[in-house]
């Protein structure tokens, strides 16, 4: 089995289909934030186009994985925001709706099939309006990245605080 180290955001989408790039925009919010008030040692930012193999490859031997990925919903709210959270055990499927052509559910069910699932993952996934060919996410979708990556830093906090008490992070 292997040993379960650190924590990894990954941000999934394509940022040349507008909201589908909200994801990597998230992370490079992170990664600005970063620079006045850096991430806990051991935290890795990443951007992903969703392949199941190279998503696994990104968590496998992670504490926490929280990952970042549009969605679509009908009736949709663009910029809505939904969370959901995985244990390593924990039976059931990761139904999120990706915009991408193999989902995050798959690639979860992939992981913890192969044994490669993160202690912890925490999924986001945020409404989208527009998925069409073009850079820039819409108003709506743009207005729920600042927030979410505070939220995520709360995260990892919280994370950080439950592992030096020796405990799992908290729901």
């Amino acid at each position: 089995m292997a040993v379960t180290t650190g924590i990894v955001v990954i941000g999934v989408g394509n940022e040349f289909r507008r909201d589908d790039g909200v994801g990597p925009a998230v992370v490079a919010r992170l990664q600005e934030r970063a620079e006045r008030r850096p991430l806990p040692a051991g935290t890795a930012l990443a951007a992903s186009d969703g392949d199941p193999g190279r998503l696994i490859g990104l968590w496998e031997n992670s504490a926490l994985a929280v990952v970042v990925d549009a969605a679509h919903a009908h009736p949709g709210h663009p910029g809505r925001v939904h969370r959901l959270e995985l244990d390593r055990h924990e039976i059931g499927h990761a139904g999120t709706s990706s915009t991408h052509g193999l989902g995050l559910g798959e690639a979860v069910e992939l992981s913890r099939t192969l044994g490669r699932m993160p202690r912890h993952m925490i999924v986001y996934a945020v409404e989208g309006a527009d998925g069409s060919l073009g850079t820039g996410l819409t108003a709506a979708v743009a207005a729920a990245v600042e927030p979410l990556a505070e939220r995520i830093e709360a995260d990892i906090a919280q994370h950080r605080d439950a592992a030096a008490r020796g405990g799992a992070p908290g729901r």
